[in-house]
C-alpha cells in the first residue's frame, strides 16, 4: 500500500504542526525539519526543541543536516536513541544557505568518496540500533547532471546501506513551476528491484496530482508532501478518503488555526513563536477568499496574541470563510 509522508520543512515541521495534521488522522510518517548536527552535539539552549517527537514518536524520522561526515554520524546515536522510524541524512536542500556551507545538495557534487564516507559513518552509529531505517532525501544534482554521475550517487547509497531514497526529481536551481521528473523515480525502483525503497517528493497537492504522480512512478513505495500539507494540514485524510470513497469533512478553519497558535505557544520557545507563526500562516491563508490581505495581518502580527486577534477579526469579517469540506 502507498504510504503517505509529511516532508521535512524549516521551521514548520515540528510538534505543532504535526498536532495540526494528527487531528485530521495523520500520516504514515513524520520527517522532521532539519537538525543541524553539530549545533546538536552542542545542545544549545534551542536543541531540545528540535527533537520533540510528539505527538506520534513512532512515526518520527530524524532528519540530520550538516557539512561533515564526523558530527552527522554522532547526531545520528543521539536522534536514534530517542526512537521513532528512522534517520535521513539531508542530500538535496537547495537553498543557498544550506549548500553553500557544503551541506544539503553539496554532498551531491563533492567527491563521490567523500560524500560515501559520510554515509558510512551513519550507518555505523545506526549498527547500535538495528530498528533504525538509515534513509537520504536527494534531487538530481546541479544543473549539469547526467544520468551516470547521478546513478552513481544512488548505488553508492545503496552499497552502503541506504534502505530508503527519497528523490525530490529536480535539480538544485529547478523551482516548483515546474514539472518533477517523475520517470526518474520509476527509474529508481527499476534499478533497485525492491532492494531499497523509493519514495517521490514534489508536486503532489491533491486528488489529480497523487494520480498524475502515481501514473509516472506506479513502483514508488511512498509519497512525501510538504507545502500542500502546510496550506491544507488534513490533505492526507483528503487523499486518503479520495482513494477509498469516503465522507467528507467539515473543517472549522479558525478553530484549526487558534489551536496550531496554542500548540506553538506550547511547543517552542519564545523566540520561535513569530517566525514559526509567519511560516504556517504564509501557507494556510491561501485557503480563504482574501488571502493575499488575511496573509498581510497574519505575517505582520507581532505574535501569538495578535495572531490570535487578527484570526478572530478576519473571520468575523469573513464568516462564509470559516467552514469548509474536504
Amino acid at each position: 500500500m502507498l504510504r503517505l509522508i509529511c516532508g521535512p520543512m524549516a521551521t514548520l515541521s515540528h510538534e505543532a504542526f504535526r498536532r495540526a495534521v494528527e487531528r485530521f488522522g495523520g500520516c504514515d510518517e513524520y520527517f522532521t525539519e532539519m537538525i543541524n548536527a553539530p549545533s546538536l552535539l552542542n545542545m544549545g539552549p534551542f536543541e531540545k526543541y528540535y527533537i520533540m517527537n510528539g505527538p506520534c514518536p513512532e512515526k518520527i524520522v530524524w532528519q540530520l543536516t550538516g557539512s561533515r561526515a564526523e558530527p552527522l554520524a554522532a547526531a545520528a546515536a543521539v536522534v536514534a536513541g530517542l526512537g521513532g522510524i528512522g534517520v535521513d541524512i539531508n542530500m538535496g536542500c537547495s537553498a543557498p544557505q544550506i549548500y553553500k556551507t557544503g551541506a544539503g545538495i553539496a554532498w551531491m557534487t563533492k567527491p563521490l568518496p567523500e560524500t560515501r564516507e559520510a554515509v558510512r559513518g551513519v550507518k555505523e552509529a545506526l549498527s547500535a540500533f538495528p530498528a533504525m531505517r538509515l534513509s537520504v532525501k536527494c534531487r538530481l544534482g546541479d544543473e549539469d547532471f547526467t544520468d551516470e554521475g547521478f546513478f552513481a550517487f544512488t548505488d553508492m547509497l545503496v552499497d552502503e546501506g541506504v534502505q530508503l531514497i527519497t528523490l525530490h526529481p529536480r535539480t538544485k536551481k529547478e523551482k516548483c513551476h515546474r514539472l518533477p521528473r517523475y520517470g526518474y523515480v520509476e527509474r529508481l525502483c527499476g534499478r533497485y528491484g525492491g532492494r531499497v525503497q523509493v519514495y517521490l517528493n514534489g508536486g503532489v497537492k491533491d486528488a489529480a496530482s497523487l494520480q498524475a504522480a502515481c501514473a509516472a512512478a506506479p513502483d514508488a513505495d511512498g509519497v512525501m508532501i510538504a507545502r500542500a500539507a502546510a496550506q491544507k494540514p488534513w490533505i492526507f485524510a483528503e487523499l486518503n478518503a479520495s482513494g477509498r470513497g469516503g465522507e467528507a469533512v467539515e473543517i472549522d478553519f479558525q478553530q484549526l488555526a487558534l489551536d496550531f497558535i496554542d500548540d506553538v505557544v506550547a511547543c517552542q520557545p519564545p523566540e520561535f513563536h513569530k517566525t514559526r507563526l509567519q511560516r504556517f500562516f504564509s501557507y494556510y491563508c491561501d485557503n480563504f477568499s482574501f488571502a493575499h490581505y488575511f496573509k498581510s495581518k497574519m505575517l505582520n502580527a507581532s505574535g501569538p496574541d495578535e495572531s490570535r486577534a487578527q484570526l478572530l477579526d478576519y473571520f468575523a469579517r469573513q464568516p462564509e470563510d470559516r467552514y469548509g469540506r474536504m
